[in-house]
């Protein structure tokens, strides 16, 4: 009599949208945590934009929104679309947060660099655009929570203040980027078990 080999115990596996979002969650922590914060004075602004580790801060978001744009396919196609359109809208100002105001803070400080940096960052243009990405990823974490549930609702709610917490202190933004980073783990478990 010949027996089956006895078949392996399931192994849990680690899809790729789950390593995406989590790796995502990790570098949304790291933006605010380690974003230099003494730009909010004249004193201060040149030292923090020019310092390298601004670069790291927000090339860190960047990547967690590219990161998480991979990995929403999982979550459905509308969420997708919306994330994507949200990001392409994001991304362009956070090219001018990450590369214009470095080297303006390298080359110049006080009055003069506060002027220009709140032209870079508050221009119509620049602010209707980047208004409108946030609202879009806005409603693509809202899509996620309606899909997934419970489990969805700190992404959601970190998505849904994006927006407003960059009116806020840093205490509030480095609470945000965690609350993101904790959403985002959430859905790297949500992924992970599909």
């Amino acid at each position: 009599m010949v027996t089956a080999p006895a078949r392996p115990a399931a192994v849990p596996t680690v899809t790729v949208p789950a390593v995406l979002l989590a790796l995502a969650g990790v570098l949304f922590v790291v933006y605010p945590v380690v974003r230099p914060w003494g730009d909010s004075t004249a004193a201060g602004a040149a030292a923090a934009f020019a310092s390298p580790v601004w670069l790291v801060a927000h090339l860190s978001a960047v990547a967690g929104f590219v990161l998480v744009g991979l990995a929403m396919r999982s979550f459905g196609r509308a969420a997708e679309v919306t994330w994507w359109v949200g990001a392409g809208l994001v991304l362009p100002y956070y090219g001018s947060e990450v590369f214009a105001l470095h080297v303006l803070g390298q080359r110049m400080a006080g009055d003069q660099l506060m002027d220009l940096a709140e032209a870079i960052r508050l221009g119509p243009a620049a602010a209707v655009v980047f208004a409108a990405g946030l609202l879009a990823l806005a409603a693509a974490g809202v899509l996620v929570a309606v899909r997934e549930g419970v489990a969805a609702l700190p992404f959601a709610a970190a998505m849904v203040a994006f927006l407003p917490q960059f009116f806020a202190g840093p205490e509030v933004r480095i609470a945000h980027g965690v609350l993101l980073g904790v959403g985002l783990l959430l859905l790297a478990g949500r992924a992970a078990r599909r």
